[in-house]
This record gives structure tokens, sequence and C-alpha cells, in this order.
């Protein structure tokens, strides 16, 4: 099939795209004992590095991930957004946002059976979006019903147990495993399993609770293998830490800052999102809206001139170096260093919940992600991977089509 001006030819065995959320690849490497199966993969089956579409956040690239293209074809370009038509700052999370249909939609139209897990329900309205299949969230995995979801009964007919809280580190591995679980009853064509990053956002590589967090992830990515699934894993961002040397949270809070200098502007962060416990609704990427268009070059010049702040694109910019829609990206796109954040005012944000030890991401620092498929991807698209030059949408493209 032809989605997108991509082709998704058929597959005989069962294929399964995994966006690990935040999973950068230290992770891997430092878990590296605790996780024989995802070893296996990387040794025996393909592995490489690839970029995710900026901003480097969730929501776009998930759906970057389930469309096959970046933010300027499928129009997703945050969690959150300034609605220009509404005059409201408004969560990115329905489908009228989505300007092309997704790879998993037309698939299911066209006799190919698909199911969807995701942990978050934030994203599951636009990955159900004429989706004719399975269709649930983790997090409400205890509300799923036949006509809203495809499937009732998760909890105890598919799962045998209660689903863990969002902020509750095994919710993304239930995510997996009701995909194993999935198959274990019946065959699916094709399967997309999306966890979140509350692990990421809360433990460095290596650590204790990452390290057990990831060798229960391997388990199922182990039973989903011995099913017989061609599986690949990918993330939507890395993660870093944004912290100043006493811990304390790192922040340019750029719109207290351009007011300041009389340069009145609305700032949008859209890492915003109905979990700010995790981030505090502080990442490395932030679009402004100038209230006059003649100060756009002071702007440009003053943000550009703050400590942490890396790189500032007019619209024009940002739609050419980052593939991103130039309607819903305001005057400024900004993006920070590795260690800083962006905010709006200090009395926007509840710092409290990020006191100590904020990681987070958004900017280019948190682009490169790791690509790991199980089994041996064919000549042309081992080569494809191994050039560096792949994205994390292409994640489908080389199932269908690498092996």
């Amino acid at each position: 099939m032809e989605i997108n001006n991509r082709n998704y030819p058929g597959q005989p065995k069962t294929i399964i795209g995994i966006c690990m959320d935040g999973t950068s690849y230290p992770y891997y490497e430092q878990a590296k004992e605790v996780m024989p199966n995802l070893q296996r993969f990387i040794k025996e089956g393909s592995f490489g590095m690839v970029k995710s579409v900026i901003p480097s956040f969730t929501n776009p690239n998930n759906m970057a991930i389930v469309t096959g293209v970046p933010p300027k074809v499928n129009g997703i370009c945050g969690n959150f957004y300034w609605d220009t038509e509404l005059q409201e700052e408004v969560m990115m999370n329905d489908p009228k946002y989505l300007k092309v249909p997704t790879i998993l939609s037309q698939l299911s139209q066209n006799n190919h059976k698909v199911a969807v897990v995701t942990a978050k329900d934030k994203l599951r309205k636009m990955l159900a979006h004429n989706l004719d299949g399975i269709c649930f969230s983790a997090e409400f995995a205890n509300q799923a019903t036949l006509e809203e979801n495809g499937i009732a009964d998760v909890e105890e007919g598919l799962m045998g147990k209660e689903r863990p809280g969002i902020y509750d580190p095994y919710i993304s591995v239930y995510c997996i495993e009701a995909g194993a679980k999935l198959l274990q009853k019946e065959h699916f064509d094709v399967m997309y399993l999306t966890t979140t990053d509350f692990v990421q956002h809360k433990y460095a590589p290596g650590s204790a609770d990452a390290n057990d967090f990831l060798s229960k992830i391997d388990y199922w990515l182990g039973e989903l293998d011995k099913l017989g699934a061609i599986i690949g894993v990918t993330a939507d961002h890395g993660m870093q830490p944004k912290t100043n040397a006493d811990g304390s949270p790192k922040v340019q809070f750029i719109e207290d800052l351009l007011n300041a200098q009389g340069i009145k502007t609305r700032v949008i962060l859209p890492i915003t999102d109905p979990y700010v416990v995790h981030h505090g609704a502080l990442g490395g990427y932030g679009t402004l809206y100038l209230d006059d268009k003649s100060q756009l070059a002071q702007a440009k010049a003053y943000l550009s001139s703050l400590d942490g702040i890396e790189t500032v694109l007019t619209n024009e910019e940002a739609v050419e170096k980052h593939e991103l829609p130039g309607d819903r990206i305001g005057d400024l796109v900004v993006l920070s260093d590795a260690t800083t954040t962006i905010g709006r005012t200090p009395d926007w944000h509840d710092l409290d919940k990020v006191k100590e030890g904020l990681r987070s991401h958004g900017g280019e620092h948190s682009q490169e992600v790791p690509m790991i498929f199980n089994k041996k991807l064919n000549e042309e698209y081992g080569q494809k991977l191994e050039s560096g030059t792949c994205r994390n949408f292409d994640l489908f493209h080389f199932l269908t089509n690498g092996f």
C-alpha cells in the first residue's frame, strides 16, 4: 500500500513497532546485563542510531512514527499549541489536528488486523483515528469497551490484573505485556506499542530503578520474539539532566525576560501535557508569538544572547530546518542547550514538582535515539540504517520493506 507517499507492502509475519518513550541508547548500554533479549536483538538482528523529529516530545514523534512523515506534513508539532483560530492554548491531542491518515488506520481499513496499546491516554484518540481494530491505553484499561476501543474486559479478561497508576513505572511494562498477551490470544498483522517516560524523567541510565524497569520490559520483548513477530524498537526522544550545580532546575524564563525588555510576547511550551509531575512543563523547545512583529529581530537577538539558549529560528527558518508546520509554530522557535530548559514565567510553572533532579527533553540534544530490530535487515535497509541518516518515523517503512 502507498500511504502518505511511502510504500508499505504486507508481511506474512506480525510486525510490531515499539516506541520506548524517552529511552536514549545509554539506558540500554547501562542495562545490558539485565536485558538479554534486547542484547540478542542488537547482536543477531539490526541496530543503528536515528534522529527523532523536533520538537523532541511525545506527541510529535509518535504521530510522525505512525504516519511515516514529519510534522510539516502530518501537522502535529507539540503536545500543546496556540490555536490561532480559537485564540486559545490547547492540547494537540484531537484527531482534527492531523493533516494526513496514519499508517495504522489505512492498513486496518485494508484487510490488516491492527492492535495499538499506549501507556498514556493523551495519545489514544489520535492513534485510534479511523482505526478499525483494537486501541486502548494502559492508563484507562479499566474503561475499555468494544465500541470505543475494540476490546472490553482488559484488566480481568486479558491481563488478569489491574493496571498500574500513570505515575507507576510499571505502567509501561503493562503496555508491552498487553501487546504480548493480545498476540498470544490471536494473530495480528500489525501492532504499535508506545510507553511513557516517567522512569527516564526520574532516573538516570544505569540506576537501580531504571535497570529494574528495563529488565521487566526485556522479559516481554522476549515473549513477543518467541511468538515469531518482526519487532522494531525505537524512541520518541532522549533525555538529559537539566539542573544547576545545586540540583535545582536550570531554566530561562523567556516570557518574563522578554517582557522586561519591553517585548510583549506569548510563549508556548509544547511539552505541556496533563502529566506535569514528570517535567513541570519545562523542556528544551519553545515557540513564541510577538504582539509587535516589528520587534522580531530585537527579540531574536536578545534571546540568542541568553546563557543556555542555543538556537533561535524565525518561522521560515524553523519550517526549513526542522520540517515544522509554519501555521502552528508562531514567530520564533527557541531551542536550549543540553543542560537548560525553557520556561514562561516562574509563576506559570509548578516548580515544587521538579525542585530537584529535573531531567527533560525537547531540543536537538534529545534527538538521537536507537532503532533496533530483532531480525537481520536485508542488505538495502541494513545499509540505510548504518548510514546514520534515517529517522525514527522510518520505523514502519523498515518493518514492511526491510526483511
